[in-house]
C-alpha cells in the first residue's frame, strides 16, 4: 500500500514564489493559519509551501509544527482543489493547539476556498 506522503515535487521551495503568492494570491485565515492560494504554475499540479516565523520558537518546535501541518495536508489532499499552489502560514496560536484542533481548523479553512 502506497503512503500518501507529500513528495518533493509538490513542495514550493523558491522564495520568489512565496513572495509572489503572498503579494498577489488570495488568502483565507483563522487564528491558527493563513492560507495563500493562487493558480498553479504547473498545469494541473497542486503544490504546497509551509511558512513559520522564526520568532515562534526554537527550531525543534517549528519543525514539529511543520511536520504536523504536512501530515494534515497528506491526510486531506482531496480537499485541496487541483491546479493551485498553497502557502500555509502557521500562526502563534498553533503553539498551544493540539493536532486535532489544527486539523479541524485547516479543514474548515479549505472548505472556504472557492
Amino acid at each position: 500500500k502506497e503512503m500518501n506522503v507529500m513528495k518533493r515535487n509538490e513542495m514550493i521551495k523558491k522564495k520568489e514564489r512565496f513572495n509572489f503568492m503572498i503579494k498577489k494570491g488570495k488568502y483565507i485565515k483563522d487564528k491558527y493559519f493563513v492560507i495563500y492560494y493562487s493558480s498553479s504554475e504547473k498545469e494541473n499540479k497542486t503544490s504546497f509551501g509551509i511558512a513559520i516565523k522564526s520568532s515562534l520558537g526554537k527550531a525543534v518546535i517549528r519543525n514539529r509544527l511543520k511536520r504536523q501541518v504536512r501530515a494534515i495536508i497528506d491526510k486531506n489532499k482531496k480537499l485541496f482543489p487541483n491546479g493551485r499552489d498553497y502557502i500555509i502560514m502557521i500562526r502563534n496560536e498553533c503553539l498551544n493547539a493540539d493536532f486535532s484542533v489544527m486539523d479541524e481548523s485547516l479543514n474548515v479553512l479549505l472548505k472556504g476556498i472557492k
